[in-house]
């Protein structure tokens, strides 16, 4: 469809003249008349009555007409959708993060701020394991990803260190040490901990036993889940301790107490960023842009 024809017809229309119209336009009557005839052929209906002073818009060409001019605003924004989609403002996100990762307030807190600067951008969100993120990231199914792992990634993505924070025992309310106002890393030897699946958070994983291992001990494992925030419904129904970052504090599970560490046991959990390092959209790299520059100094 000759979009030039539309905006003829539409002229036409709102003229209710063909001279009129013509003059309009700036073009002469007879190739105006000819254009209208020849999408009136084109649609195989008459859009025009021909009266003695002027012409009448017919009832299908009024419905023609209403549509013609929806394309017609289309067309006229799209010089302007264009600019707004290689600013970053117009399309689509899509974040991924990790269990742990989504009760942090700093992903929230970024996930809202990029929602009010950027309302023509459509946001997509995901929760998933860490691996199943990069799979999304790779695959492009997803822009970018808050993991808590900094284990090994393809040099396709790019991974950036967004905070640390502390970890925290987190054992059933009615323990010996849920009383306490803090605990030592070397007193959670005896017990039986509830750990979640290496696969699903290898850095984390590792980090815990490795600092168990500094404090003499290696944690004895009797339970698995697969993600964080299972692994606080196991400790709940009292099926040993773990340890999690504090900010899993939030999801306030009834039968769970949370203690914090005393000396410096070497437990912090990180949050990155994982975006691709080629083929970013403008609206990833504003989003990637935006979490740096809110990023607690380090």
């Amino acid at each position: 469809m000759d979009l030039r024809r539309l905006r003829y017809l539409v002229t036409v229309a709102e003229e209710g003249h063909i001279t009129r119209a013509a003059e309009r336009l700036g073009i002469q009557q007879p190739p105006l008349t000819r254009q209208i005839r020849a999408l009136e052929e084109e649609l195989g209906v008459r859009l025009f009555d021909r009266l003695p002073r002027g012409v009448r818009v017919t009832e299908a060409g009024r419905v023609v007409v209403e549509a013609a001019q929806a394309i017609l605003e289309r067309t006229e924004r799209l010089p302007d959708l264009a600019a707004r989609a290689a600013r970053g403002e117009q399309g689509r996100l899509a974040v991924g993060y990790t269990s742990s990762g989504a009760f942090h307030p700093f992903v929230a807190q970024q996930i809202r701020a990029f929602r009010a600067a950027s309302p023509g951008v459509q946001l997509g969100l995901a929760e998933d394991g860490t691996p199943e993120l990069v799979r999304g990231l790779e695959e492009e199914r997803i822009d970018a990803a808050f993991v808590r792992s900094g284990g090994t990634y393809g040099a396709g993505l790019l991974v950036e260190p967004v905070l640390e924070e502390p970890m925290v025992a987190a054992t059933p309310s009615d323990h010996p040490i849920a009383a306490l106002r803090d605990v030592a890393l070397r007193a959670l030897a005896d017990e039986t901990f509830v750990f979640y699946r290496r696969p699903t958070g290898p850095g984390l994983h590792d980090a815990i036993v490795a600092a168990c291992l500094r404090a003499g001990f290696s944690p004895t494992v009797g339970q698995e889940a697969p993600r964080m925030s299972s692994t606080l419904g196991l400790v709940a129904a009292g099926l040993g301790v773990s340890i999690v970052p504090a900010s899993m504090q939030r999801m306030n599970v009834a039968g769970v107490a949370f203690i914090p560490f005393s000396g410096d046991p070497g437990l912090t959990a990180p949050l990155l960023l994982v975006t691709r390092r080629r083929g970013r959209s403008a609206i990833a790299e504003r989003f990637r842009q935006q979490v740096r520059a809110a990023a607690p100094p380090r």
